[in-house]
């Protein structure tokens, strides 16, 4: 099984046929109405052990680099944005579980990816405590065994269509822990309700917790982003960013695709074919343009978190490598989004009228970009930003840095 998987490489035709798969289904089911989840391009990464590229060669994997990585995220956000949206937890559990230092806890959940197993995530919770405050109303008491878990989160994502779930709870002795457990195990309830106006298949709502049985050896000690040798979580911001870059070239090929295919012009145009018209053109240009500059940007940030993440698996957490990770995620936010959202409302300067109707379903990229870019704001971003610049004042040490 391990060598298959280790045979798994960029490019290869298993790749591209996936791709291909993912691609067809997602235009198969916007031809539906939308409303079919992408079960099917879930199953063909299971099958093909996706989740498991980062597992080094020396552990049996293919040994991907974060590069690597970063290129497919792009190339499956342009065939459908939720599918890389929903493997946004399993990567970053995976990039956690092979940081110093290893555990025989952290052995098992390896072997656990190498089979092609996923793993979704339940962190957040509707509550009045501030946005990246780590205290939790979800409790593990003590019970025989191990705990008792109990809680209802949001923000599930990925939850639905793992194999696993890591929840993040308050522990009997007031320590947050993080319990990993089946997602059909008794007491799991998957609510399924995420009702954003994009990404609308991650999975991304309600889980709730009752009762549910965790043993010992299925929690991991919860490490407090203010500790200095924990590491910074800018590898979700910026994977959040390489969804943007994918859905941007799409974007493009589909405003290229309604200008090849538009057999008429306004009576004032300059051209008789919208496709000759330099005007409409130029439009084109410029979104072809904007995927490529989102591509290279997060691509150019990308190779910040492989320095932090090869420190952080040969020798220990380093925390200049990982505030220059965090610079280079931040930079890529306020970089693209006011770019990125302007050009997805231009691909209706190339359609007209008929480009908005809703079953050409061309509206999706603007409320998949809001969706994406409103997980955290940039103003705060470009705040912190600035004040590097100015004052030499370190990013803040939080969860959304």
């Amino acid at each position: 099984m391990s060598t298959l998987v280790a045979a798994l490489r960029p490019g290869s035709a298993e790749i591209t046929a996936l791709l291909a798969e993912i691609a067809a289904d997602a235009a198969r089911r916007r031809d539906a109405g939308g409303t079919e989840p992408p079960d099917a391009a879930i199953t063909a990464i299971k099958r093909l052990r996706l989740g498991s590229v980062r597992v080094p060669e020396s552990d049996g994997g293919p040994g991907w680099s974060i590069a690597e990585l970063f290129d497919l995220l792009i190339d499956l956000a342009e065939a459908d944005p939720d599918v890389p949206h929903i493997l946004r937890i399993h990567y970053g559990f995976v990039e956690e579980l092979y940081r110093l230092p290893h555990t025989e806890r952290k052995l098992a959940w390896q072997r656990e990816v190498l089979r092609g197993s996923l793993f979704g995530g339940a962190l957040t919770e509707l509550s009045s405590k501030p946005v990246g405050n780590y205290d939790y109303e979800s409790t593990l008491t003590a019970a025989s065994g191990g705990y008792l878990l109990n809680g209802r989160k949001f923000y599930s994502t990925g939850a639905r269509y793992g194999d696993f779930i890591r929840v993040t709870a308050n522990g009997p002795d007031g320590a947050v822990l993080s319990a990993v457990v089946p997602v059909d195990r008794a007491g799991v309830e998957h609510v399924d309700d995420w009702d954003g106006i994009g990404q609308r298949h991650t999975s991304s709502g309600t889980t709730v917790f009752t009762d549910v049985a965790v043993a010992e050896a299925e929690t991991l000690p919860f490490r407090d982003p203010a500790a200095k040798d924990r590491p910074r979580q800018s590898f979700p911001q910026l994977y959040l960013y390489a969804v943007a870059a994918g859905i941007l070239r799409a974007l493009a090929t589909d405003a290229a695709a309604l200008v090849r295919g538009r057999g008429r012009n306004f009576v004032f145009a300059n051209t008789e074919e919208p496709r000759h018209d330099p005007q409409l053109l130029a439009v084109i240009g410029e979104l072809d343009a904007t995927a490529f500059a989102a591509e290279a940007v997060v691509r150019a940030a990308a190779v910040a978190q492989e320095a932090a993440f090869a420190a952080a698996r040969a020798s220990g957490v380093d925390p200049e490598l990982e505030h220059a990770a965090s610079v280079q995620a931040a930079r890529a936010k306020v970089a693209l989004e006011d770019v990125a959202l302007r050009a997805a409302g231009r691909i209706f300067d190339v359609g007209g009228a008929s480009a908005t109707r809703a079953a050409a379903g061309l509206d999706r990229h603007w409320r998949n970009l809001r969706t994406l870019f409103s997980h955290n704001p940039a103003a705060y971003k470009a705040r912190a930003l600035g004040n590097l610049r100015v004052n030499g004042e370190p990013l803040p040490v939080a969860g959304h840095f």
